[in-house]
């Protein structure tokens, strides 16, 4: 690391904290040169390969907002918006790997969509998974009622402040 005063090639480590998210170290400085301070922050880069080829960086914000047009009309805050980008983000850095693919992004998105609105997950199932027939749909939502007496049994099953549209609770 360069000093940014004198351009010295090396510095000392003097104090490393994460950040209040977690998702990165600020790392305090001390030029040996010229004993000035300076602070550095440092993340791992988490890349992701989209379908045609391109790699671009994780973007919790693209995250939220392709989620944010399943749950329009829904009962869905912008808190619980961000804490499911958190979530997916946690998800997505704990398997460790530096490069995904954005079918990887969206496996991490279905499972917090899902507890968090069951109308939301179809609305992004049926993207996600290109459905292109009622069967595709008709299989999810049989998926889901298999799914939800099990999840209600041990004391889970999403969110309890959101209403459960009455097709999906039968």
């Amino acid at each position: 690391m360069h000093c940014p005063f004198c351009r010295h090639p090396d510095s000392r480590v003097v104090d490393s904290r994460t950040t209040d998210d977690g998702t990165s170290i600020r790392r305090r400085r001390q030029c040996p040169d010229c004993s000035r301070r300076f602070t550095t922050v440092e993340t791992a880069s988490l890349m992701v390969i989209k379908r045609s080829g391109v790699t671009e960086p994780f973007s919790r914000t693209k995250v939220i907002s392709g989620v944010r047009k399943a749950c329009q009309g829904r009962p869905v805050t912008e808190d619980a918006l961000a804490k499911l980008g958190q979530r997916v983000e946690e998800a997505v850095r704990a398997t460790g790997s530096a490069e995904l693919t954005t079918h990887d992004v969206g496996l991490a998105i279905l499972g917090p969509l899902q507890e968090l609105d069951v109308v939301a997950y179809l609305r992004f199932a049926s993207v996600y998974r290109a459905f292109d027939s009622l069967e595709d749909f008709e299989a999810a939502i049989t998926e889901l009622r298999d799914q939800r007496p099990v999840a209600q049994e041990n004391g889970a099953g999403g969110n309890p402040s959101v209403p459960v549209p009455a097709a999906a609770a039968d």
